[in-house]
């Protein structure tokens, strides 16, 4: 018989977000909850989310026949943040949340979008695909963490370092402007520009606290005897 999912030990789960804007975002969707139309509804926003995500690729593939098309990823992200940061806001400000849905579903297409973005990023003709599956392992890899400390210890980890998904789409659309004025100036098979720098940077930093928090949370849970 297959074991049914349990809940974290003590009963609850907290999400900590300290991120530099997270109060400043929280009034904004708060405001955007007040006013969205009555028959939107949370999975609706979840799909928009995707389609952006979807744009995002799209924009990167499509920047090696024109520059230009980076226009569309920069409208993906756009696009990607309000329906991934509204559907659960909505959600919970008309009080119609299903915590165990909402939660599969949330991050499962968290984990979709990152590597359309990251995917498109390798396919585009600015960064190449092996430094942009290193950040991608890093995402994967702390994204691990952050699951498996909500089941142990019931905190779901969503910044670090004092940023979180939104500072981070800020990083990426800067990136992105930085491709379209940069323009393209080698194909896949050259050296590490900067770009590559910069991405596989990211990547080893992700990489670099999953195995703090590891060891961080490792020693908590073992002075807790659990």
């Amino acid at each position: 018989m297959t074991e049914q999912p349990r809940p974290p030990i003590n009963g609850s789960l907290s999400r900590i977000q300290q991120n530099v804007l997270a109060r400043s975002e929280r009034r904004l969707l708060n405001w955007l909850c007040a006013r969205m139309p009555a028959w939107i509804m949370p999975d609706h926003l979840t799909t928009i989310g995707m389609i952006g995500a979807c744009a995002i690729f799209a924009g990167y593939a499509a920047s090696n026949l024109a520059v230009g098309w980076l226009g569309l990823s920069i409208a993906g992200y756009v696009l990607q943040w309000f329906g991934d940061s509204m559907d659960g806001s909505l959600a919970r400000y008309r009080a119609i949340e299903r915590p165990s849905y909402g939660y599969f579903i949330d991050h499962s297409c968290d984990g979709l979008a990152t590597l359309l973005i990251l995917a498109g990023m390798g396919a585009s003709p600015f960064v190449r695909m092996d430094v942009a599956l290193i950040a991608l392992s890093g995402y994967l890899l702390l994204s691990i963490h952050a699951f498996l400390s909500a089941r142990v210890i019931g905190e779901l980890k969503l910044s670090y370092l004092s940023a979180g998904p939104t500072e981070l789409r800020f990083l990426l659309i800067g990136l992105t402007v930085l491709m379209m004025v940069q323009g393209v100036g080698r194909n896949h098979s050259g050296s590490l520009f900067g770009f590559d720098v910069f991405v596989g940077s990211v990547g080893i930093i992700l990489i670099v606290l999953f195995a703090g928090q590891t060891l961080v949370t490792g020693r908590r849970l073992a002075r807790a005897g659990r």
